[in-house]
């Protein structure tokens, strides 16, 4: 003990964007496209090119679809002002508080301006998970007993089952079944990429706006937290807004390029089904494969013997 404080504790803290599950995600997926442009220079031809391009734009999809089930900033909000920083204190301190939604949690910043102030160092990023296999209110608990700054401690409370505002009942929820469309289109992605690897183009198609479909939905249920009544988080005269962030918004564009993607495959299928094949590399004849033999060149020896 310390001055009857314990000096180490095992502390909730998470990145609020990036965390070590989605730097494996990508880590995973960077090795696939290096590993594939290892072998490109074996491919001959414009194909090539097609290869380059199906395979990349193929990985993008895969990698922002697993990633974003990681990240913090679906989304996003910051406020400047003068709080108090602990309780029981009248010490007022210049931070920066930040609040960071993701699917699994909330993640509360406070960094202060200047870092050291009041003899400490004042820079927190805290996580208080809320899936269904999750104690919110346990975390926010422990939070008050390791004591917390206030401002972080004031943040998580509007999430908690106690709280009069009930957004922790409506993010949770949410949440979980964006998640869980989100692995729908990542099991629809992968069998896209094993129908473009058949002479079934078209279904390929299809499959990828089911994908971009699938991926839609998981926004259109995150935004239903929208509906519910948000309590303000207030710190004196500033307000802490919230809006949607970069994952919200890169899973938008992933979900667009699966729709452009797939109407465009559709449409070659039924207009230029021989652009489309030369594309995918599945064309089943060549033209060496058409020249005929223009002479015969018969052995005469044979031809005497009557063979």
């Amino acid at each position: 003990l310390f001055d009857g404080v314990y000096p180490f504790y095992l502390q909730q803290r998470k990145v609020s964007v990036f965390d070590v599950s989605t730097i494996i995600v990508i880590v995973v997926f960077l090795t696939l496209a290096c590993s594939f442009l290892l072998i490109i220079p074996g491919i001959r031809g414009r194909a090539r090119l097609y290869w380059t391009l199906r395979v990349l734009l193929s990985l993008l999809v895969g990698v922002v679809i697993v990633a974003v089930q990681f990240t913090g900033d679906w989304e996003t909000g910051w406020v400047t002002a003068n709080t108090s920083y602990k309780s029981f204190s009248h010490a007022l301190v210049n931070a920066d508080i930040g609040l960071h939604v993701g699917l699994a949690g909330v993640n509360v910043t406070l960094m202060g301006k200047p870092v050291n102030q009041v003899n400490e160092t004042i820079n927190y990023n805290e996580h208080f998970a809320w899936s269904f296999s999750a104690d919110y209110d346990h975390s926010y608990s422990k939070g008050l007993e390791r004591g917390l700054p206030s401002p972080i401690l004031y943040v998580a409370e509007k999430f908690t089952m106690q709280s009069p505002c009930s957004m922790l009942r409506q993010y949770r929820i949410s949440s979980h079944y964006a998640s869980v469309t989100l692995w729908v289109a990542f099991c629809t992605w992968l069998i896209s990429n094993m129908l473009f690897s058949m002479p079934v183009l078209v279904y390929g198609g299809y499959m990828l706006l089911v994908t971009g479909a699938f991926m839609i939905f998981s926004l259109l249920s995150f935004s239903t937290v929208k509906n519910s009544l948000m309590c303000p988080i207030q710190f004196g005269t500033a307000t802490l807004r919230i809006g949607y962030g970069g994952s919200f918004w890169l899973t938008l564009a992933i979900g667009l390029l699966c729709f452009v993607a797939g109407i465009t495959v559709v449409a070659l299928h039924y207009f230029d089904l021989d652009l489309l094949k030369t594309f995918f590399d599945l064309r089943e004849e060549r033209a060496e494969d058409y020249q005929e033999m223009s002479e015969v060149y018969v052995n005469p020896h044979f031809v005497n013997k009557g063979l």
